[in-house]
């Protein structure tokens, strides 16, 4: 009798100090967001063509890009995905959208200058804006057919659903 109680799963008790527990989910969360930074400061070290000595600019570029907040939205419905994306101050050529059967990257990048001569004194602003959400969606998608359309700072994706095949009957016949 006592083995088939030890084989019955038991209930799951509750963490008796749950700050240790909410220090952990932080501490995950931490990690997870430092992988994300590593492997977007790779990416632009690659695509550096693999140079040496711009680490730090590289990592602080990374986790800017990931810690600019973009609202997104995804819904669906029998036929399509949606996909929302506030953008303020971005032109439709300052954004690019690669998609995948499961996945949608959207990124943006602007840049601003300004430049004003008094005399002999030249001054020089610039400015620079980007940024880059990955976004796993909820279903197969067909990546070429998709829009994309960009209307006062919003963003919005609408992809085709792949169709899911409910099966065929087949008919079984005597030998």
């Amino acid at each position: 009798m006592e083995a088939k109680q030890a084989m019955q799963p038991q209930p799951k008790k509750e963490p008796e100090n749950t700050i240790f527990v909410e220090a952990e989910k932080l501490f995950d969360q931490m990690r997870d967001f430092s992988t994300h930074v590593a492997k977007r400061a790779y990416e632009f070290f690659e695509a550096r063509g693999r140079e040496f000595g711009h680490e730090m600019e590289d990592w602080v570029r990374a986790e800017f890009e990931l810690m600019r907040h973009v609202p997104i939205e995804v819904t669906q419905d029998d036929t399509y995905v949606f996909v929302k994306a506030e953008v303020p101050g971005f032109a439709f050529n300052d954004i690019k959208v690669n998609v995948e059967p499961k996945l949608v990257v959207i990124s943006g990048r602007t840049e601003k200058k300004k430049e004003e001569e008094k005399g002999k004194t030249v001054w020089t602003e610039f400015r620079s804006n980007q940024f880059m959400r990955k976004l796993p969606l909820p279903v197969e998608v067909e990546p070429q057919k998709g829009t994309a359309i960009l209307k006062d700072g919003i963003l919005e994706l609408t992809f085709a659903r792949v169709p899911v095949n409910k099966g065929v009957a087949v008919e079984v016949k005597p030998a």
